[in-house]
């Protein structure tokens, strides 16, 4: 497809390719600028019914207008395939900079708190993205955290997961109600972030597997390698925030992005522990007044002053 002319839309490069279907970079040639072009596999869509629903949804995410949004600019058909013209910037994915050990906590910080806001707007206009990964987070380079695929969201509680199962790496970050196949709210894209911190500070997905089944019944069944025995310098708070979000149970979790948006901007520190000490050492217990009369506390206090 390399130099050809698509609609208004000159094919320059691929740049990637996914379950969902293949992404160029282009030209519009109408408005001289670059944009990023992902074409639909044929038949992912389904029925016409399907198609309009797409449609519909991707024209909510096209009203979007935030800077941690891909803009989306069209939708269109060329020689029966659909396709998507979003905004395009030089960058690499959130996946390209994760390494093993894991991210300093305030470039995760950075990062997250850029994509919460993002997904704050999503879900004011009531979309739920439901592909929320690291490969579809797009760092620029100007260090501008964009979401990716908004306009293949989904209206809560509206389309089964079979799109998002044929997408190659997408299952690691799906909910546990998405893995069951229940209607899905804001809280699962809350999951879905909550992977994705912890994947950026440990260097590793929370739940992996060989086959797709196999990663859906740990998200259900087991808990993941705790973060705190992973990184023994991170701080509880931080480990608090990553673990709340990934609650199994979605009433446990983030009531909405807006809350994970309040501890991501002050996390509470955990009390200063006294540093150990090799001497023995006592702890005193308060005494309790035994008597009858019960009047006894003021020796009972001074008792244990005086031992001390």
């Amino acid at each position: 497809m390399i130099g050809q002319v698509i609609s208004h839309y000159r094919i320059l490069e691929k740049l990637g390719e996914g379950g969902m279907g293949d992404v160029y970079r282009a030209e519009d040639t109408k408005l001289k600028r670059p944009v990023a072009l992902k074409f639909l596999r044929p038949g992912i869509l389904g029925d016409e019914a399907e198609m309009k629903r797409f449609v519909n949804e991707a024209q909510a995410a096209a009203a979007l207008d935030h800077p941690n949004i891909c803009s989306v600019y069209e939708i269109d058909e060329a020689d029966g395939r659909t396709f998507i013209a979003m905004a395009y910037s030089p960058g690499e994915s959130l996946s390209a900079k994760i390494q093993p050990g894991g991210m300093d906590v305030s470039e995760t910080f950075d990062i997250v708190r850029q994509v919460a806001n993002g997904l704050a707007a999503a879900h004011k206009r009531g979309i739920v993205h439901r592909d929320i990964k690291c490969s579809n987070i797009q760092i620029t380079d100007e260090g501008v955290a964009r979401i990716l695929d908004v306009g293949l969201a989904t209206i809560p509680g509206g389309a089964s997961t079979a799109v998002i199962l044929s997408s190659s790496g997408t299952v690691a970050y799906m909910s546990p109600e998405q893995a069951r196949g229940d209607d899905i709210d804001f809280r699962s894209d809350i999951w879905s972030l909550g992977v994705c911190m912890y994947e950026m500070l440990a260097g590793r997905l929370p739940f992996e597997g060989g086959y797709h089944q196999a990663v859906i019944y740990s998200i259900l069944n087991q808990e993941p390698e705790p973060l705190s025995e992973m990184r023994p310098d991170l701080p509880l708070s931080v480990v608090n925030i990553v673990e709340k979000a990934m609650a199994r149970n979605a009433d446990e979790r983030y009531p909405t992005i807006a809350d994970l948006l309040r501890d991501l901007e002050s996390p509470e520190e955990p009390p200063v522990v006294r540093a150990q000490s090799d001497r023995p050492s006592i702890a005193v217990l308060p005494f309790v007044d035994m008597s009858a009369q019960r009047d006894q506390d003021y020796f009972c206090d001074g008792i244990a002053e005086e031992i001390i």
